[in-house]
């Protein structure tokens, strides 16, 4: 049966696949605390700020994610 006093039912669309960033550096710069790097997910375009104290360390993240590009 159909009504005209319902209202429509809101489609869902995902903001974005679900993925495993891979983090590519776009530059690096020295500092008093060890290297910042500002990486890029190869995927999605994603910006992020990583902080690598020592160079037989992992670098960690000093920001948030940030969305890359809406294609």
């Amino acid at each position: 049966m159909t009504s005209s006093h319902t209202l429509p039912i809101p489609r869902v669309h995902p903001a974005a696949e679900a993925h495993e960033h891979a983090w590519l550096a776009e530059s690096r710069h020295p500092t008093s605390e060890g290297v910042v790097v500002y990486v890029r997910c190869a995927h999605c375009g994603t910006h992020r700020v990583d902080m690598q104290p020592h160079p037989h360390l992992p670098p960690t993240a000093l920001s948030a994610e940030m969305a890359g590009p809406q294609t």
